[in-house]
């Protein structure tokens, strides 16, 4: 069985929320839109300082954690 790291989770994670904000902005309401700026925003930030709320949960979820693209 294959786990999932909790970096490769990440990347899921946010990947699924840009591509459903743009899909959300094109078929349902421009409004949408700002999901995706939120995101981007988000990783900017969580790059500086290190905090992200998934993060957390998904090492609570039992995550293992591996470095890099391993």
């Amino acid at each position: 069985m294959i786990q999932v790291s909790l970096e490769r989770t990440i990347l899921l994670v946010s990947g699924i929320v840009v591509l459903v904000g743009l899909l959300l902005g094109i078929f349902v309401a421009p409004g949408w839109f700002w999901l995706t700026g939120l995101m981007g925003a988000h990783l900017v930030q969580a790059s500086f300082t290190g905090f992200c709320p998934v993060v957390r949960l998904l090492k609570r979820m039992g995550f293992p954690e591996r470095s890099g693209f391993a």
